[in-house]
Order: structure tokens, then C-alpha cells, then sequence
């Protein structure tokens, strides 16, 4: 997104209006209505809406491309076919409706700015469970298209006990399962979440081992003697306090020799780029309390501090992190040699 001139500060300026027709399509489900084809009348009977504003709002979304117009008669695209009218293999309304409910959130931005804070009550925890099930299913489907990546960067098949903390839909815990069979995953999470992985869980076959565990992951401890736990698009919800917090209780948790790996927005030292990473922090600080995006020095700096050691970030441009629990052996080791280092660079 390049701003070159003051047509385009302003052509930005205006883009939310594209945005807004095309969300409120999804929010009405207006292809589905549309179908094989219809009028203006036809789908706004269909919509229970009015037939004037329903057609002002199908010749908008043909101006955009969503839709196509011969004569009086609106059709799907072959896009919109696929993925937004109801009963397609890959219908898409419900985990784009995750994103037609942060429309709410962004609205408040400029007094989050004032505020330093998010404005609306922020977390799953105290929203109707519509609004959940859009969010889990909007991580659901981000979660199957990066949960081969992140099995293989684990090494799944040295895994016994996982931990999936903030597990949401389940996706990877499925997907560690299904690489092992002798690996038994828990996923922990706010309890009107786990309704949701349990039935992902129990359609997956694996009900038998995959647990789900209630819990708060701001304050509650974990257990022990796992080797592995994952946090997937967790950390950017948390201030680096609460990122701190949680990562020394992860190391508590964690078996001699354990990992953590983390998947999250990764920013460069300078806090503006890879663009999405630093748009996202707006998008944490309009939803939660303290959230943000983080650099790689911060995430190594909390994981140090947590008693991790070989932090790595496998592909230099890749949003993984993983650390390995250091034992006191190691971690004695590391600090007579940071001493060692120190005391020759002072003579």
C-alpha cells in the first residue's frame, strides 16, 4: 500500500466503502439469495429487506464484481458461487462473519487511540455465542492451511504429550494426532470454545486422544511433563507482560528437553513492516486489553527470561518461533559464558 499522492490518501480514505457493501452482502447472506439468479425483488423478498435498497445494493456489488447483471437479472460469479452461496462444499459465510463482526471494533479506533486501550468489552468470554462460533470458525480455516507446516517444524513424530494452548476449533491438535499415532494432544481453552473442538475433535475420530481442558490461559498453570506446547496466534493478544507471565509457566509445564512453538505476526525492528503485522496491532489494540504485535528480539528476550534456550525462526520471513526448555545445566553454561564474553570485552 503505497500513498504517492493526495488522490491516493484519499482513494484509501474512501476504500472502506467497498468493504462496507461487500460485508454487509456476507451479513445478509445476499448470494445465497441471488442463487442461480435473481432480481432485485426476487432476492430482496428472499432477504425480507426492501426492494429499493436491496436493488441499489446488487447494482453495487455487480459495479464491484461480485455479482453479474443481464438486464434485470443479478448472478453469481464463479467466486461467489463457490464460496458464499449456502450448501457449496466450500461455503464461506460462516468464518467470514468474523470478520463483517470487527466492523464493530474498528468503528471505536479512534477512541481506543484517546483511551490507550480497547473500548468494547474485550475476549470471547462475555460475547454471544454467534459471535464465537464465527471467530473459531474464521481460526479454523487458517489453522487447516498452516497446520502441515507447523507439524513438520515441530518434528511431530518426537511428540508424545502436546499442549495446544488457546486451541480454539482443535486444528492442530487434529493434525499433530493424525502425523503420530502414538501422540495424545489436550487443547485448552475457554470452555464455550471447547463445545466447539469437540465436536471437530469427535468428527476427526479422535476423541480418544485429544482432550480439552477449561481454562484461563492469562492465569491458570498448565500441568507438567509435556514436550511440546503450542501457541498459535496467541501472544498478539497479550501485552509483553502477560507474554512473559505465560511463557514461564509454559516452561513449568514442559518436560525436561521440552519446546515451545509460537505462530504469531512477527514484526521487523522498525514496527512498519511486513505490513499486516503492523495493521494487526490496531486490530489488537481496537479488541483487547494490552495485544499488539511484537519483534523477534522481544519474543527472544521473553523466552530467555523464561529459562528457553536455541531460539530459532525457521524461515527468516516465516511467522514460527520455536525454543527449547534449557536445563540448569545449560542455563549455568549460557551464564558463565555471557560472563566470560562480558568481562573479555571490558579488558
Amino acid at each position: 500500500m503505497l500513498l504517492h499522492s493526495f488522490d491516493d490518501l484519499v482513494r484509501t480514505m474512501r476504500s472502506f466503502q467497498a468493504s462496507r457493501i461487500l460485508l454487509t452482502a456476507v451479513e445478509l447472506d445476499v448470494f445465497t439469495a441471488v442463487g442461480a439468479g435473481a432480481t432485485g425483488a426476487q432476492a430482496a423478498a428472499k432477504l425480507g429487506a426492501g426492494a429499493r435498497s436491496t436493488e441499489m445494493l446488487l447494482n453495487a456489488l455487480a459495479a464491484l464484481g461480485a455479482l453479474t447483471k443481464a438486464g434485470d437479472v443479478f448472478h453469481n460469479t464463479p467466486v461467489t458461487a463457490r464460496h458464499l452461496v449456502a450448501g457449496s462444499p466450500e461455503y464461506a459465510r460462516p468464518e467470514l462473519m468474523h470478520t463483517v463482526n470487527l466492523w464493530s471494533s474498528w468503528t471505536t479506533l479512534t477512541e481506543c487511540v484517546r483511551a490507550d486501550t480497547a473500548v468494547l468489552p474485550p475476549g470471547i468470554d462475555g460475547r454471544e455465542e454467534e459471535w464465537t462460533r464465527s471467530f473459531i470458525a474464521a481460526m479454523h480455516s487458517n489453522a487447516r492451511t498452516r497446520a502441515g507446516e507447523m507439524v513438520r517444524a515441530a518434528g511431530a513424530e518426537r511428540v508424545r504429550r502436546l499442549l495446544d494452548i488457546g486451541g480454539g476449533s482443535g486444528a492442530y491438535s487434529i493434525a499433530f494426532a493424525q502425523a503420530n499415532p502414538n501422540l495424545r494432544a489436550e487443547v485448552f481453552d475457554l470452555a464455550p470454545v471447547l463445545a466447539i473442538a469437540r465436536e471437530h475433535i469427535a468428527g476427526a475420530g479422535l476423541a480418544g486422544r485429544i482432550s480439552t481442558r477449561s481454562g484461563d490461559l492469562r492465569t491458570d498453570e498448565f500441568g507438567a511433563g509435556y514436550d511440546l506446547i503450542l501457541l498459535s496466534a496467541i501472544c498478539h493478544m497479550l501485552s509483553a507482560g502477560e507474554n512473559r507471565d505465560l511463557l514461564r509457566r509454559c516452561g513449568r509445564a514442559l518436560a525436561p528437553g521440552g519446546r515451545v512453538l509460537i505462530r504469531d505476526f512477527i514484526l521487523d525492528p522498525g514496527r512498519t513492516s511486513p505490513v499486516p503485522a503492523a495493521l494487526f496491532a490496531l486490530n489488537m489494540l481496537v479488541a483487547t486489553r494490552g495485544g499488539s504485535t511484537y519483534t523477534l528480539a522481544e519474543y527472544t528476550a521473553w523466552l530467555e527470561e523464561a529459562g528457553f534456550g536455541g531460539v530459532e525462526r525457521p524461515d527468516p520471513a516465516g511467522d514460527l518461533i520455536t525454543a527449547g526448555l534449557q536445563t540448569r545445566q545449560d542455563a549455568a553454561k549460557v551464564r558463565a559464558e555471557s560472563a566470560d564474553s562480558t568481562k573479555y570485552t571490558l579488558s
